[in-house]
């Protein structure tokens, strides 16, 4: 289950950002191609943050759908599934234009205090 080392892993970046604040709220984008599944990920989070300082903090996961552009045709299109394919014309040339990434978003912090981007 990779889902519990990308939840450890949003757990470092959460807490070295917050910097001893309290979060009350994690959010993350994980695009469609990145395989993770959602409640995997929540029940992970649960395991990863129980008492340390983000125990109790929601994990927001916002879902991206898999974009690609067709090399041969140009046309954009989002994907359902695999394999990776031009829903115009076939072509398994493509190019990710966006879901593969897995990125903290925000951070919510308990004085109402947004954490945005976090690089």
């Amino acid at each position: 289950m990779h889902e519990l080392s990308i939840a450890d892993a949003v757990f470092g970046i959460a807490s070295r950002h917050a910097d001893g604040r309290s979060v009350t709220r994690v959010e993350v984008r994980v695009g469609h191609l990145r395989q993770v599944v959602p409640d995997a990920l929540e029940f992970a989070w649960q395991l990863v943050t129980q008492g340390t300082e983000l125990d109790g903090a929601e994990l927001v996961i916002e879902e991206v759908p898999a974009t690609v552009r067709c090399e041969a045709c140009g046309v954009e299109s989002t994907l359902e599934g695999f394999p990776a394919l031009c829903l115009a014309c076939g072509s398994t040339s493509v190019d990710v234009l966006g879901g593969d990434e897995l990125l903290v978003d925000a951070l919510e912090l308990e004085d109402d205090e947004v954490v945005g981007r976090v690089p």
